[in-house]
């Protein structure tokens, strides 16, 4: 599993990133990954399985119960449902639902999921590091532009 974090960012030639712009800078790049991850799983899906997964997405109860009692009706009882109910006690009944149930959905439907991530961070590492003088220019000029308005003021 990767790690979006300061150690990536050096990986990247970007650990010199002001620390107001780090964490900015990496929620960016998990939103464009989940989103290119998005596009590439359900790329020729069918409509049926993309609301299949759009219950698991949305927290649409009676979707996932109707998923799980056709696909996994013993859920509840499984190891690592047990293990992330317990390991989130405050979370509401939905929330762990959504998110085993998009774990298993993906396991089922999409068994290639980790090479999907695997492939597209690497991809987007990629136009990242052969972006980086632009990426490093235009933090800067934010950063100044800032400085300035804090001088005028």
């Amino acid at each position: 599993m990767f790690r979006l974090d300061d150690n990536f960012l050096e990986e990247l030639g970007l650990g010199g990133l002001p620390p107001e712009q780090k964490q900015a800078f990496l929620q960016h790049i998990y939103s464009e990954l989940e989103m290119r991850v998005g596009e590439r799983l359900t790329d020729g899906m069918s409509d049926e399985l993309l609301d299949e997964f759009g219950y698991f997405v949305d927290m649409n109860q009676d979707g996932m119960t109707t998923w799980f009692n056709e696909n996994l009706p013993d859920y509840s009882e499984r190891e690592d449902y047990k293990q992330l109910r317990s390991a989130n006690p405050e979370a509401p009944e939905t929330a762990i639902m959504s998110e085993y149930g998009a774990m298993k959905w993906l396991q089922l439907n999409r068994p290639d999921y980790p090479q999907v991530v695997a492939a597209v961070l690497e991809e987007l590492k990629t136009e990242i590091v052969e972006n980086k003088e632009a990426i490093l220019g235009g933090i800067a000029q934010q950063t100044a532009g800032s400085t300035d308005q804090d001088q005028a003021a």
